[in-house]
């Protein structure tokens, strides 16, 4: 008896040593975990504390770049020299949502390709008077050569960054596009027309804006010509990315949708393989737009030129159109000179939008011909 309540004290007095080990163990638990927390929180607060003060100090120092913040529905600031690289990377950037975050008022993008003066300038500032928010201006002159114009002039500040262009050399496609490339920076630009310091326009801003924006196809010279002039400038070291058959050329003088010109300064590949073999006596700015849109894009365009030419003198280079050339009957037979052509699918009698090539002594006598016949 002695002995079984002897056995049930040491049992109890276990169980008591049991408990109180349990008790410290898990306050001991409690303890470091509340220790833990409250150390891991202050090293947290103290990490998170020095990325702010230094982030906010990197920040501060840093000049963001302009080109960043700019309005999308406005011009760059021409400028700014980018690299071509990135500009045509920019360039070739499409939104994947179709509406616009603003109101957009689609632009026609007139580029002036040039050697140097616009003569010209007068007779364009009245085709363009009273219209200024449906149209962009840029100019791609030589280096070293500056637009002097007024600030009221619609040429204010429209020459971008330009490089050195040789007549026959990759260069001359190069400069069209940068001038692509540039125009693309705008989002409400949706036509693009290259030309010369030599063109004019034979019809009237809104009959030109009309003709452009409404157009169901990009207008691009594209064709097979069998003589050493065409196929004769095609190198077999091109095969097999692009054949014979596929061979192109074209007048230099194109119009393009956005779409064509976002796909042109996208394009890396194709233009390589140009730039590579496409030399003298190939000429890049005849071949390389009139056989890239033939091998992929050739149902979205007209597959001609909206800018008239006078090749009648034959040899390397149009007529030169002086000022006693010019009369009401002459301008009045580019116009409408009895051809008839395809827009949107019907035909017109309207094929031509713009003329060159016409010499400075040539701005008088077609400023006296603007009301009456060209009726701007």
């Amino acid at each position: 008896m002695k002995s079984t309540t002897a056995d049930r004290h040491i049992g109890l007095l276990n169980l008591a040593k049991t408990l109180s080990f349990l008790v410290v163990f898990v306050a001991g638990v409690v303890v470091g975990m509340t220790a833990s927390s409250q150390i891991n929180r202050y090293f947290v607060s103290q990490t998170k504390l020095y990325f702010y003060n230094n982030m906010n100090n990197h920040f501060s120092a840093v000049q963001i770049p302009n080109h960043a913040s700019r309005n999308c529905t406005s011009k760059m600031n021409l400028t700014n020299r980018l690299p071509d690289g990135e500009l045509f990377w920019r360039a070739s950037m499409v939104p994947k949502r179709a509406e616009f975050p603003f109101k957009r008022v689609p632009k026609v993008a007139f580029m002036f390709l040039t050697r140097g003066p616009l003569p010209m300038i007068p007779l364009w500032e009245r085709f363009f008077e009273g219209h200024r928010e449906y149209f962009s201006i840029y100019v791609h002159a030589l280096p070293g050569f500056e637009l002097n114009v007024s600030t009221d002039s619609v040429f204010y500040e429209s020459q971008i960054p330009s490089k050195m262009v040789r007549w026959g050399t990759v260069a001359l496609a190069d400069a069209e596009r940068r001038l692509l490339a540039n125009a693309l920076l705008d989002f409400s630009n949706q036509r693009f027309i290259l030309l010369s310091e030599s063109c004019i326009p034979i019809y009237n801003f809104r009959t030109v804006y009309k003709y452009l924006i409404n157009s169901d196809h990009s207008f691009v010279d594209s064709y097979d010509e069998a003589s050493r002039y065409g196929r004769g400038r095609y190198n077999r070291n091109m095969m097999p990315d692009i054949t014979l058959q596929q061979w192109r050329k074209g007048s230099q003088w194109f119009e393009l949708s956005r779409e064509l010109a976002v796909n042109i300064v996208a394009d890396i590949r194709y233009y390589t393989i140009f730039r590579k073999y496409c030399k003298p006596s190939c000429y890049p700015d005849e071949h390389y737009i009139p056989t890239f849109l033939n091998m992929f894009y050739g149902s979205l365009n007209a597959n001609r030129s909206v800018t008239w030419v006078d090749w009648s003198m034959g040899g390397p280079h149009p007529a030169t159109l002086e000022a006693g050339n010019i009369t009401q009957g002459f301008i009045q037979r580019l116009r409408n000179n009895g051809t008839e052509c395809r827009y949107n699918s019907e035909k017109t009698s309207v094929c031509y939008l713009f003329a060159r090539k016409f010499a400075p002594s040539a701005l008088e006598p077609l400023l006296n011909l603007t009301s009456k016949v060209m009726e701007y």
